[in-house]
């Protein structure tokens, strides 16, 4: 196995190559795929990128390791014991997986430990206890009689089968943990595809699982180009698809899967509205405001990006918003006195530019950012940026930026809040604040989304709540025992007892 630290001294050993039915294999590509720490814009090094030919390779031993070999026969518990295992692994490297994210996907400090790291390894934990806590892979059915006779039955769920897991940049470990913990305690097999931005984080879960005694074939791990995942989401091997991304690139996935009729779960984009009411506290939902535009430099599909303010609060909130923004500091994450790191390349930072100038153009408001920040000459850095006096029918009040860049809608009424939230093309995530909870939990119910928070939320993510999205922003959902059945099939098994 060719591995190697990383120039920032993480103390991780990382794998570079490719993780195919239990072993580690170079590749058959011959252009590397090379890393960047997106702070300082230098190298993290070189992995293998995988090819049609690799991909195939890893279909096949996910095939094999389903159809003939033990993982799907084994019972959940005989399962979670393997799953606990690399858990107890991932988690003892919790530290040096935090440094690695902040090297390769920009994250501040507590990002990292938490949202990164902390929360997936607890989610992964998580999905384990709950199988091995009693899950019922199986339910009787009520007898049914007639005449002498009478029927029985149950019904089963059993693994999807063979499952593609294709990830996005943005939260490395979080996505791929959130889709293999409930593929692998379901039963299912997987091959698994980083984003080619952020591969190392990772392809190094191949290692915890070699270590944790995972049968050879159960996880592979195969980066790759477009033709590589292409090659992933057509193969007819492959029984099911999970992919995070742009609502775009879930469209094509959807079209590939299509006519092989894969069971396909997408977790797309967003373009979410916190719906700050009339008689909400300005001084407790601003900060979420901010924290909707800043928290991974606005890199996250449900960050609450539009912020809809009662006309009477209009002025206040907008002006809080930005007296806080003025108060961020940007710069190299491994700081750990600055509050927003870098966009993950040039690219996505060019993308980003051009929709702060679209938004100039049309009419908006620019109350603060818009550009580079001082001092920064190297890493793919955007000031946090905000605009005021938005029309919702602008650009920037319907595209998503995945960048620090916020805007703020007033509304006369509740009705017109809703209507505004929901003038969107996306439903992922939403908020609502006010000073009575009930008033509040009567808009969410309103919003056309497929998560609220109320009032900011609870400390941390609810890990038995469903996430998933409406119209665009995507397909089924993940977490807690909604993630798991995403995973199963259900069969329904009768039989008749005595009668003639």
């Amino acid at each position: 196995m060719s591995s190697e630290k990383t120039p920032e001294s993480t103390g991780l050993t990382l794998p570079r190559s490719l993780y195919i039915d239990g072993a580690w294999h170079d590749g058959s590509g011959n252009d590397p795929l090379e890393v960047f720490n997106p702070a300082t814009e230098c190298s993290l090094g070189t992995v293998a990128l995988g090819t049609v030919r690799d991909i195939r390779a890893a279909v096949a031993a996910a095939r094999r390791a389903f159809d003939e070999g033990p993982w799907p026969r084994m019972s959940p518990r005989e399962r979670g014991a393997v799953l606990l295992r690399m858990a107890d692994l991932m988690e003892a490297a919790a530290g040096e997986l935090s440094d690695l994210n902040i090297a390769e996907a920009g994250s501040t400090r507590v990002l990292a430990q938490t949202m990164q790291v902390g929360i997936p390894l607890n989610a992964f934990r998580d999905t384990v206890d709950r199988v091995l806590s009693g899950y019922r892979f199986s339910e009787p059915l009520p007898p049914v009689v007639a005449g002498d006779g009478m029927g029985q039955g149950v019904v089963l769920k059993e693994p999807i089968g063979v499952t593609a897991l294709i990830s996005a940049y943005n939260f490395p470990l979080l996505l791929s943990l959130f889709k293999l913990a409930p593929a692998l305690a379901a039963g299912c097999t997987a091959v698994l595809k980083p984003a080619p931005a952020t591969p190392l984080e990772v392809l190094v879960l191949g290692r915890f699982a070699e270590e944790a005694g995972l049968p050879p074939g159960v996880l592979n791990i195969v980066t790759g180009d477009l033709k590589a995942s292409r090659e992933l989401t057509t193969h007819p091997d492959v029984d099911m698809v999970s992919f995070t991304g742009s609502d775009t690139v879930g469209r094509l996935v959807y079209q590939q899967a299509a006519p092989t009729l894969k069971k396909v779960v997408l977790e797309l984009g967003g373009k979410s509205a916190n719906v700050i009411l009339a008689d909400a506290d300005v001084t407790k939902a601003v900060p979420s405001a901010v924290a909707g535009m800043i928290t991974h430099a606005g890199q996250g599909c449900a960050l609450l990006t539009r912020t809809l303010v009662h006309e009477s609060a209009y002025d206040e909130v907008v002006a809080a918003m930005t007296a806080a923004l003025e108060h961020v500091t940007v710069g190299d994450p491994a700081d750990p006195s600055v509050m927003m790191g870098p966009l993950i390349s040039e690219a996505q930072r060019a993308k980003v530019e051009s929709l702060i100038a679209d938004g100039v153009a049309s009419g908006a408001r620019l109350v603060c950012g818009g550009g580079r920040p001082a001092g920064l000459d190297k890493g793919w850095f955007v000031e946090p940026t905000l605009f005021a006096d938005v029309d919702n029918s602008m650009r920037i009040a319907r595209e998503e930026f995945f960048g620090p860049v916020g805007v703020v809608i007033p509304f006369k009424d509740e009705e017109e809040a809703v209507r505004i939230a929901n003038d969107s093309d996306f439903g992922l995530g939403g908020g609502v604040w006010s000073a009575s909870p009930a008033r509040a939990f009567e808009v969410a119910r309103q919003l056309r989304t497929g998560s609220v928070s109320v009032n900011g939320g609870g400390p941390t993510l609810h890990l038995d709540a469903p996430f998933g999205g409406y119209k665009r922003s995507g397909l089924g959902r993940e977490w807690g025992t909604h993630g798991l059945e995403e995973f199963l099939l259900t069969k329904s098994v009768t039989w008749g007892v005595g009668g003639s």
